[in-house]
């Protein structure tokens, strides 16, 4: 008699079960989210198998509105038994056909309540996959001995996992509200079996809450352009996109009016995208100004399920070119001057102006508003000048922008550069130089009476710019010895040479700089001269 009764409730649940294709679909889930949920259904011994029935049936009704596959919700389901059973994966169904098919064929496991076992296969389900996604596991149980749960529930929580419990029995509140992720209001839920369908709206928000995306995104903005992105929802040659834009006042209270007619009184701008679009630019916008955008997908398929997808943004306040203004590569004669941002839409063309401080003829270069650089030459050297960069636009408006710019010192080399030995390890040094804007002399050479490595191998000496020579005593054999010029800026380009002093050996190199002293094998009692680039 009971097993007829059993198969009675059964047969009831079936029959009442809803079709897919008689039901309205809710469209408050349709393209909103992107996550995992995990159901986590109890269906041991101690679950009747009219509540089993229920239990699915509820189950339908909640996932019914999800965009279901990879990019949308990805849904599984896990029964409880003595050993936990996966009925399905997180990627066995994409389509709500699939999905609602599947809860029908599901049987009940009956044995025992081994709710820890199957949180452990839970685990390795939802924390163990690489997917950055949102994970919920909504837990469906009587509330009959659910066992040792608190571990394996709060190794779910550390891993990112939200939990959501539902219980159509008497069970331990405060087991269940420990493992649940707050708020305990909104996902813990203690319901009868015959009234579960109360909470099937509640349950579905608390999920879409945790698991909800905005597939519109402004992902690029300036004063008079915008990029808008979203996850792509269609996929036939027929569908596409209606797209609208409207502006709204600008922050300061004035309204804006940007190109296409749109403006704060509730007009918009329409667009028609294809159904493979993914991204759209919006050009000619107003700086400083409130825009609100939508996209409303068109499938044949969805019938016009598919929500309207929204976003505001506020444009950038306009910078007008010249807003930074560099100098660089600069010489004796020259420098060259940049500016920006470039403005080709706007910029009829640039003035720039130079003069040497503080009172130097004013000299004038006009350019292209496309043109963002130019090389100033003629200039005098190790002098300052005043650079003034100047935007003229369409609308009449100037902009300019000054930065100061200094050419750089021309540093003579030195003439020339003899030694002459002066006995065993000495040499008489002469050189000659250029006398405009000479500072001095800087001498350096090897040292031979050294044999300390705490000591310098090399010695230097600096010299009044009225000296053209000097005795060096102590050389080493082949000592390297280097003159370079010392100007108000830096040195200027020395002459090394190298001198062996028992043989009077002279190698003369002109070398730019004193890091590029080389030793060259020659004839001994001669003297060679050596030009190096």
């Amino acid at each position: 008699m009971m097993e007829w009764l059993g198969f009675s409730c059964l047969l009831l649940g079936v029959l009442l079960w809803p079709s897919s294709t008689q039901n309205v679909v809710p469209d408050t889930a349709l393209n909103c989210c992107e996550g995992d949920i995990l159901l986590l259904l109890d269906s041991s011994g101690s679950v009747s198998s009219y509540e089993f029935s229920r239990l699915l049936h509820f189950l339908s009704e909640l996932l019914l509105p999800f965009s279901l596959g990879r990019g949308q919700v990805r849904a599984g389901l896990l029964q409880v038994g003595t050993e936990p059973h996966l009925e399905f994966g997180l990627d066995a169904h994409s389509t709500q056909p699939g999905l609602q098919g599947a809860l029908q064929r599901t049987r009940q496991l009956q044995g025992d309540t081994n709710t820890e076992a199957a949180l452990r296969l839970a685990q390795g389900l939802l924390a163990g996959d690489e997917l950055e996604l949102p994970k919920v596991l909504v837990w469906l149980t009587d509330g009959v001995q659910p066992g040792m749960v608190d571990g394996p529930m709060a190794e779910l929580r550390r891993a990112g996992v939200s939990l959501l419990a539902v219980s159509t029995g008497h069970g331990n509140y405060q087991v269940l509200q420990r493992v649940v992720t707050p708020p305990i209001e909104s996902h813990l839920y203690f319901v009868d079996i015959d009234d579960i369908s109360i909470i099937t709206e509640d349950l579905r928000e608390a999920i879409i809450e945790l698991i909800h995306v905005d597939r519109l995104r402004v992902v690029q903005v300036s004063s008079h352009s915008a990029v808008l992105q979203w996850r792509p929802v269609l996929g036939s040659n027929t569908d596409f996109y209606s797209f609208f834009r409207y502006s709204s006042v600008l922050p300061g209270g004035g309204e804006g009016q940007p190109n296409g007619g749109a403006s704060s009184g509730g007009q918009y701008h329409r667009r028609t995208l294809p159904g493979d679009a993914s991204w759209v630019e919006l050009r000619g916008l107003q700086p400083d100004t409130i825009y609100t955008a939508s996209l409303t997908p068109n499938s044949q398929s969805n019938h016009g399920y598919l929500n309207t997808l929204s976003v505001t943004f506020t444009t950038l306040p306009e910078v007008l070119s010249p807003a930074v203004v560099t100098v660089a590569d600069s010489g004796p004669d020259r420098v060259r001057v940049s500016w920006g941002p470039l403005q080709t839409e706007h910029v009829q063309r640039y003035q720039i102006e130079y003069g040497a401080l503080p009172s130097g003829q004013v000299h004038m270069v006009r350019l292209r508003g496309d043109q963002n650089s130019t090389l100033l030459t003629g200039l005098e050297q190790d002098t300052q000048y005043l650079v003034t960069v100047s935007a003229l636009y369409s609308t009449g408006k100037e902009k300019a922008m000054s930065v100061k710019a200094c050419t750089q010192e021309v540093l003579p080399a030195l003439a020339d550069l003899q030694l002459t030995p002066v006995g065993y390890d000495a040499v008489q040094v002469r050189w000659w130089g250029h006398d405009e804007g000479l500072r001095g002399y800087w001498l350096i050479w090897e040292r031979g009476d050294t044999q300390s490595p705490s000591r310098p191998a090399f010695s230097s000496l600096y010299l009044p710019p009225g000296s053209l020579s000097t005795l060096l005593t102590h050389l080493a054999p082949s000592s390297r010895v280097c003159v370079s010029p010392v100007y108000r800026m830096a040195r200027g380009e020395g002459l090394c040479c190298t001198a062996r002093t028992q043989t009077g050996l002279i190698l003369r190199a002109h070398i730019p700089g004193l890091g590029s002293i080389q030793n060259f094998g020659i004839d001994s009692h001669s003297t060679h001269e050596l030009h190096l680039n």
